[in-house]
């Protein structure tokens, strides 16, 4: 079942349950989703890494308001964030441990054949590529130039 399909039935049932953050958060991924299908150039339906693609951008938009959040001391507005994010967190791949993405990324690196942190570049490219949607752009950045600065 599509994501769409499967959001669009939580979204009746969170209605039914009267379940406040979690019907909040449903409304956010259907509005994203009906974004992404209606811009410019778009499909009609959108693949499976595009959905995911789309559920990692809604968390880490949730991740860095809540960061600004916590700054300010707004915690009424951080708890919505991270209610939102558990709830689209959900519709996510599971996440790779670190040692999970510490073995990914050296199998990477020998691939490549990069050797220093100028090869940075290709690395995160191919990293990107193979990693997407079981671990956060930050994270395989951070291994990768802690891998190649070694």
């Amino acid at each position: 079942m599509s994501l769409e399909l499967t959001v669009n039935d939580q979204i009746k049932k969170a209605m039914l349950a009267k379940d406040e953050k979690g019907l909040r958060a449903l409304r956010a991924i259907k509005a994203a989703i009906l974004l992404a299908k209606t811009s410019e150039g778009a499909k009609d339906s959108l693949s499976t890494d595009d959905e995911v693609k789309l559920l990692q951008k809604l968390v880490k938009s949730r991740k860095d308001s809540l960061e600004i959040y916590e700054k300010q001391n707004r915690e009424d507005l951080a708890v919505k964030e991270r209610e939102e994010i558990e709830v689209i967190e959900k519709y996510l791949p599971a996440q790779m441990s670190e040692e999970e993405l510490m073995e990914a990324v050296k199998q990477i690196i020998a691939e490549t054949g990069a050797s220093s942190p100028a090869d940075m570049g290709k690395v995160m490219g191919l990293a990107t590529k193979k990693l997407t949607g079981k671990a956060e752009g930050k994270a395989i950045s951070m291994v990768v130039k802690t891998l190649l600065a070694k």
